[in-house]
């Protein structure tokens, strides 16, 4: 049997506030505690620093996760690619 990954297309973020946040496409939540969440995305490694941070809910099968807290910064992690570079990728 072969093993599918799902793969998430669709990825938005809606801040309510400073208060709320909801976000689709979240494939993992690699790291969380009250000051930061760590999630990878379809669109890359998001991540949500504030304070007092509680992940309300998350749904990995529809890839959504929902913050609560205060939000003090939203972020994307720099993408770092393999061997070679990133000319290695698109030449390999």
């Amino acid at each position: 049997m072969a093993y599918e990954t799902q793969s998430y297309a669709h990825h938005q973020l809606t801040l309510e506030g400073r208060e709320k946040l909801t976000v689709s496409g979240v494939e993992d939540v690699e790291r969380f505690d009250e000051s930061m969440i760590v999630m990878s995305t379809s669109a890359g490694t998001l991540v949500v620093s504030g304070e007092n941070l509680h992940i309300g809910k998350l749904t990995l099968d529809g890839g959504e996760l929902h913050v609560d807290g205060q939000i003090d910064a939203i972020s994307y992690e720099e993408q770092r690619y393999g061997k070679g570079g990133l000319l290695g990728r698109l030449f390999g």
